[in-house]
This record gives C-alpha cells, structure tokens and sequence, in this order.
C-alpha cells in the first residue's frame, strides 16, 4: 500500500429516522471515518407534518419529510460533512436532489430495496452491503465506485444504522421520560 492510499481518507454518514408515536418522526446523522470510528452525531427533536401538508404532499409526504427536511436539517448541522451517506430506507434518497452528496440505500443481496426497480448495473458493493443510489443521479455510481478500496470488503455498512437507530430510541425515550 502506498504513502498517498494510507493517508486518503472517506467520511461515512450514516442517516435514520424513526417514529415516535404521536409526535412524528426523529431523525439522526451519523458521520464516521472508513473504519466505522464515530467522527460526530447529530439528531432532530420530532417533526410532524400536519393534516394540511399530509393532503398537499400526498404520496410525496414521507421522501419530503424524512429526505428533504429532516435528512437536509441534519446534514446542515454536522461540523464535518460526509463524503457518502447511507440509509436504509429508500424515502431518504430524497435528500440526494437537495445536496452534492451521494446518498445511497441498502439492498440485500439480490433483492431490490422497496418500491426499486433499478437494474443490477445501478447497484454497487461496499463492503458486504449493495447500495443503491438515486435514479437521477446515476454519476454517483462512479464516484463512489472509485473510493470504494478505501472501505473494507468485509465492513458491514448496516452495523452504523443499527447504532443510529439505537442511539434515536435511547434519545427519544430520554428526552419523553421527563
């Protein structure tokens, strides 16, 4: 391994949301080095559309609200910006149309993630994971592809959204215990 392929670097981001019943949804960020090390966390407080912006929004509503709105909050707040953002739920590739940032989703091997109807040739490996990027941004394929050495063949890229998922129902169930 060379001296320059020692010192590149890629910041991960990894991005969830889950639903806190009857108060909408939280999201969270989480941004880390190529070895999975936590650089930095950020999370939302709860967000709910209200009935208004549920008919306007229509089928829209949730890439809107966890993409574009919550992902878009939580992407402006992190100090060090990521170089790749992972989810695990397709409604967040919405945040891809707002912000020069890959943004990929998981997909089990051999499966499509939900609602997907992209030809193997959109997916790409990192790590033992397949990711998916958003249809209109294809390009992100070969940006990606060309850091991809940098991760482990054996990184678990759904481990990080495990641990945000977690840190998400520790946090909920912290700040409503009050």
């Amino acid at each position: 391994m060379s001296g320059a392929a020692k010192s590149e670097q890629l910041r991960l981001g990894f991005l969830e949301t889950m639903e806190v019943e009857g108060r909408g949804h939280v999201g969270g960020l989480l941004v880390t080095n190529q070895h999975g090390r936590p650089l930095e966390f950020q999370c939302t407080t709860p967000v709910k559309p209200n009935r208004t912006q549920e008919i306007l929004y229509g089928d829209t509503l949730r890439p809107w609200l966890l993409g574009e709105l919550i992902g878009g909050t939580l992407l402006e707040r992190v100090g060090i910006k990521p170089d790749l953002i992972v989810t695990s739920d397709p409604d967040i590739l919405e945040l891809r149309n707002h912000t020069g940032i890959p943004v990929a989703v998981t997909t089990a091997e051999g499966k499509q993630p939900k609602g997907e109807t992209a030809p193997d040739a959109s997916l790409v490996r990192i790590g033992t994971q397949r990711l998916r990027f958003h249809d209109a941004h294809q390009t992100d394929i070969t940006a990606v592809s060309k850091q991809r050495h940098l991760i482990s063949d054996q990184a678990d890229l759904t481990e990080p959204l495990e641990r945000v998922r977690e840190a998400l129902a520790e946090t909920v169930k912290t700040v409503f215990a009050r």
